[in-house]
């Protein structure tokens, strides 16, 4: 029970707050109209009842009355049997019934010895009509104490009084309390009406009533929506988005939550500002130092190589060390022009927008990773017409470059890469796959991020800076593209989205 009673409460908690109020609204009404309706009616059947006891007090003051002034005229008390025999009903039924002022419907009977000897119900024709002989258990079983009682002979329900006559016989008398069970069942549906009549205008109006109440709360629901939208991770934003002015008022509860948002907004504005100011101070020094760290990488290369041009003057060791110094300027070279890239990336500088054919740059960047990597096999799989785009083709020639120095890089000799190429009228995908080892589970959610590293299933065996599948990230995502990766073991799928 307690768990269906939890579920039940689970299932309410998540209704709308509208249908939750209107629903509490409505079963109050309902409780109040129960309430209201039941009492209305008891109060009426009270008096009612009280008011038909009355008329059957007065009812057997009238037969008392006419009992006694006209008796049956038989030996012993009027009507008796002889001890231990039935006895035997007249026709024509008790004669008090027949006296002045007795209503239709009234029923009489007299008692004696606990035997009903006379039993009738007075009928419109102002005619004593006898009651079968099947209803002397309920009159035979009546209190002579003078207290009406309810009862039910035949189909109806009476209210019966009996008392004793003074000839020592009991006198029954009984008016029916159809008129009253009538006006009830008429109150009754009356008031089914009007209650369901005042719940559905009650639904109505609750409707209008909550949901202008709960407008405001919809507002700040969009405005929150609105702020949830925006890409507060990266770049700068202008966080804009507040509760209006006049969902914010202190002395309601809606306005305290308003008021309580856009505060909460403002820190979350300030707290944005604060750090696109220190990204931006981060790249910024990141593009000054790439920037002045290419000169003196140049000078010291330029050096290596003017005293590797003198070899017979430099001893074996020397040179060698020259040689190692000159490839380890060039990948600081390379890691600083990484860099100042990304940098200028992040700083939303803009790329040159023209014409870019797209087949020519695969065919050139598989034919460099050919060179690059002979013991790799390169397959192309290029539709029959040129495929251009419109972008930078430098910055998508990197991609491409990168892209294949990746596989090359992370699978092992004799490892099979293939560049597909396909378009339609919105979108070119440009496809990147090999049949190495594939990319660790735990590595996946990070391969884009910079000096991202795998482990020594694709590990680092050629110099790799970790920059490179940041700049394709960064690149396509400035070409307004797209870029995935699915890795398994066996098959590693790169997919670049440009859209044409």
């Amino acid at each position: 029970m307690s768990a269906l009673l939890t579920r039940a409460g689970k299932r309410v908690a998540g209704w709308p707050l509208l249908t939750r109020l209107l629903i509490t609204l409505l079963a109050l009404l309902a409780v109040v109209c129960l309430v209201v309706g039941g009492i209305s009616v008891l109060a009426l059947q009270r008096f009612l009842v009280g008011r038909l006891d009355d008329q059957l007090g007065a009812a057997a003051m009238r037969s008392s009355s006419a009992f006694g002034a006209a008796p049956l005229g038989l030996a012993g008390p009027p009507g008796l049997p002889a001890p231990g025999l039935p006895p035997q009903r007249p026709p024509e039924g008790p004669r008090f019934l027949l006296a002045p002022g007795q209503t239709v419907g009234t029923v009489g009977a007299v008692l004696a010895d606990g035997w009903v000897i006379e039993a009738a119900v007075l009928d419109p024709d102002g005619v004593a009509r006898p009651l079968a002989a099947a209803q002397d258990p309920v009159l035979g079983t009546l209190p002579p104490d003078g207290r009406p009682r309810t009862r039910q002979i035949g189909r109806q329900e009476y209210r019966l009084v009996a008392a004793p006559a003074p000839d020592g016989a009991v006198l029954v008398i009984g008016l029916p309390l159809q008129p009253v069970n009538a006006i009830l069942a008429r109150l009754t549906g009356i008031e089914v009406l009007v209650a369901v009549t005042a719940l559905v205008v009650a639904g109505a109006a609750g409707v209008l009533i909550v949901s202008a109440a709960l407008r405001p709360l919809q507002r700040m629901a969009a405005t929150a929506g609105r702020v949830a939208e925006l890409p507060l991770d990266r770049g700068e934003v202008a966080l804009a988005e507040r509760v209006p002015a006049a969902d914010t008022d202190p002395r309601t509860e809606v306005g305290q939550v308003g008021a309580a948002l856009n505060h909460m907004l403002s820190h979350v504005a300030a707290a944005l500002q604060a750090r696109q100011d220190s990204e931006t101070q981060v790249r910024q020094f990141v593009a000054d130092a790439s920037h002045e760290l290419r000169t003196p990488l140049a000078a010291i290369r330029g050096y290596a190589e003017l005293i590797e041009r003198r070899g017979d003057a430099v001893p074996p060791e020397v040179a060698q060390a020259l040689l190692r110094s000159r490839s380890q300027t060039e990948r600081m070279t390379s890691l600083v022009e990484d860099m100042l890239l990304l940098a200028r990336l992040d700083t939303g500088r803009a790329l040159a927008r023209e014409p870019v054919d797209l087949t020519r740059l695969v065919v050139d960047a598989v034919s460099d990773a050919h060179v690059a990597g002979p013991g790799h096999r390169f397959i192309l799989d290029l539709p029959d017409e040129p495929v251009t785009v419109t972008g930078d083709e430098m910055r998508l020639g990197q991609v491409l470059a990168n892209l294949l120095a990746n596989a090359r890089t992370h699978t092992p000799s004799g490892s099979t890469v293939t560049i597909g190429l396909t378009s339609d009228d919105a979108e070119v995908r440009l496809r990147v796959s090999d049949d190495g080892p594939g990319i660790p589970a735990d590595l996946m959610p990070h391969v884009f991020e910079r000096f991202a590293r795998a482990d020594a299933s694709r590990s680092r065996v050629a110099g790799s800076t970790g920059l490179g599948l940041a700049i394709v990230h960064a690149v396509v995502v400035a070409h307004g593209g797209t870029v995935a990766v699915h890795s398994a073991p066996g098959r590693t799928v790169f997919t670049v989205l440009l859209h044409r």
